[in-house]
């Protein structure tokens, strides 16, 4: 039997990010130019949440929010589920799908090196199922 495949070998490597200060007009313009959903939020370099199309979505469907004004900070989501880059593939889709979580940061020594979100978990399961359940 093959071993489980490492979570680097199918994350999104140097992964778009914002500052926490950035309006969420800036992020929702960064996230449609590099079609992206999910972007991890820093402060100071250092991780301090993620902020998904969702979130924004939800927060300019609330009367009164500017996404002009609104920071990032505001809405995005500290519950960041990091992990290392050798973490085991299976792990962490199951992880992802109990938590029901749609992105996963992955962290090595404490710098953001990637991202593994639900399309690269499709892409996993795509590649795993044409190379080692075909004949």
């Amino acid at each position: 039997m093959k071993s489980i495949p490492q979570v680097v070998k199918y994350m999104t490597t140097t992964p778009h990010s914002i500052g926490a200060e950035q309006t969420l007009k800036v992020a929702s313009e960064l996230m449609k130019v590099h079609m992206i959903r999910h972007l991890p939020v820093l402060t100071a370099g250092k991780i301090t949440g993620v902020l998904s199309d969702r979130d924004i979505k939800l927060a300019l469907s609330i009367s009164g929010v500017d996404a002009d004004k609104t920071r990032v900070e505001e809405i995005a989501s500290n519950e960041v589920f990091l992990v290392r880059p050798e973490a085991k593939l299976d792990e962490v889709a199951k992880s992802m799908s109990e938590k029901k979580i749609g992105s996963v940061l992955i962290v090595d020594h404490s710098h953001l090196v990637g991202i593994f979100t639900t399309t690269d978990a499709l892409r996993a399961l795509d590649d795993l199922l044409q190379t080692r359940l075909s004949h």
